[in-house]
């Protein structure tokens, strides 16, 4: 089973990436947007386990070691097999 983590900034937390993105894709002529930020995604693929085991598992680690809950949010998908 692959539980899929989408981690990006809260709203309010400057993203300097996104900023530096937005303004090379301006000078590039690319104009019909407002705004950009930035994230990044964990794949996890587990063995043999309960969906509901994995999305626990799979909080556990995020709040322990994965997010920084402080200025970041994260959403969990589960793709089965």
């Amino acid at each position: 089973m692959k539980v899929v983590i989408n981690i990006s900034l809260k709203e309010g937390v400057l993203d300097p990436e996104g900023q530096a993105i937005k303004t090379s894709l301006s000078n590039l002529g690319f104009k019909n947007f407002s705004d950009v930020r930035t994230g990044k995604q964990i794949i996890l693929n587990f063995k043999k386990i309960d969906e509901n085991e994995a999305i626990l598992a799979t909080k556990k680690m995020c709040e322990d070691l994965l997010v920084n809950t402080v200025i970041e949010t994260y959403k969990i998908n589960v793709l089965k097999d």
